[in-house]
């Protein structure tokens, strides 16, 4: 049990660094979801969006933190 448990503090604990992290992105204005590349498509009643220049902006970013996680442990 000890184990699940410290899986358990761990998620919690990257939750919430997630939520804070997602607070000080909305708070810094950013046109994440509104770049250039970004698809939107506004019907009478629905809205579709596609960020593909986010998501491809994100995941070089993931990529480049976890390369450098990866090189100093």
């Amino acid at each position: 049990m000890p184990d699940l448990s410290r899986t358990l503090i761990g998620l919690g604990l990257l939750l919430v660094l997630v939520g804070a992290v997602l607070a000080l992105v909305g708070r810094l204005h950013l046109p994440l979801g509104r770049l250039p590349g970004d698809i939107t498509w506004r019907g009478r009643s629905t809205t579709v969006s596609f960020p593909l220049a986010t998501s491809v902006l994100v995941s070089v970013l993931l990529s480049l933190i976890l390369w450098l996680v990866n090189r100093f442990r």
